[in-house]
């Protein structure tokens, strides 16, 4: 007789979001291969994922609907990815602008996207307390916005994707040196070779327009709920990047500017 107290009910926490096979047919993931996720490789070079969200694929126009009914609904989880198809989610690489309507969604799941960035309007979203980027292997880095988002206290990222992370230390991307006027600049069709986004709009500290004053980029890693995140700082000013608060234990405890920054010893 079976010992009914002996039962155990598995809940699958993300939902059909599992992909067994990345970069093959099929497949919603391209494969990443910026770093070894695997061993210590902190002399290699590395940069910014390049890709351009493609706005008239059917993935994207389907995530845009989806965003407007979470924002709509005021619901206070939003598993957008789970109500796209494998093809629509392969589509996806990162996220729109009006994510930040979302002012009720407390948990955000993003497991095992094909996500390669995360725009600065996540910082509009002044609920959020738990964010699960789990297996987004692609995603690398954060924008310095999502410290706006005071409630969140705890987070699932597969750190080891992460630039600088403390297992396999890889590398930051070098920086554009700092511009002093942003007028020949086209804020909102940069290429992400060069800023590591598409567009710019408002300092990453102060949230002043960046037409105002100019431009400056940093990294910085801070610990961001559960977990220490690399994140880029797009400033106005020097006074900004002074602002900053002092890096976390065992990273660099600065912010800089990538490239061959000496970074503390794997362990």
């Amino acid at each position: 007789m079976t010992d009914e107290k002996a039962l155990r009910l598995y809940v699958n926490r993300w939902g059909d979001t599992s992909d067994p096979a990345p970069g093959r047919p099929g497949s919603y993931r391209e494969i990443c291969s910026c770093f070894d996720q695997s061993k210590p490789h902190p002399r290699a070079r590395v940069g910014f994922h390049t890709e351009r969200q493609n706005t008239s694929a059917p993935g994207w126009q389907h995530l845009l609907e989806l965003v407007d009914e979470a924002a709509t609904d005021g619901r206070e989880e939003f598993r957008p990815l789970i109500e796209l198809s494998p093809e629509e989610r392969r589509q996806v690489i990162t996220l729109p602008p009006s994510i930040a309507r979302l002012t009720a969604v407390k948990h955000l799941v993003l497991y095992g996207s094909n996500l390669v960035r995360i725009p600065p309007e996540v910082g509009a979203m002044t609920s959020l307390e738990e964010f699960t980027p789990y297996t987004s292997y692609r995603l690398h880095w954060f924008p310095y916005e999502i410290t706006r988002c005071r409630k969140l206290t705890r987070s699932t990222v597969s750190t080891r994707a992460l630039f600088g992370n403390y297992k396999v230390r890889p590398p930051f991307p070098r920086l554009q040196p700092p511009l002093g006027s942003v007028a020949d600049l086209d804020m909102g069709n940069l290429d992400p070779r060069r800023w590591g986004a598409t567009a710019m709009h408002s300092c990453s500290v102060c949230d002043r327009p960046l037409e105002q004053g100019g431009l400056q980029q940093v990294w910085i890693s801070l610990r961001v709920a559960t977990d220490v995140l690399p994140l880029l700082v797009s400033a106005c000013s020097s006074a900004c990047v002074a602002a900053l608060p002092g890096g976390v234990r065992d990273y660099v405890p600065s912010p800089h500017k990538g490239g061959r920054v000496d970074q503390p010893a794997t362990d």
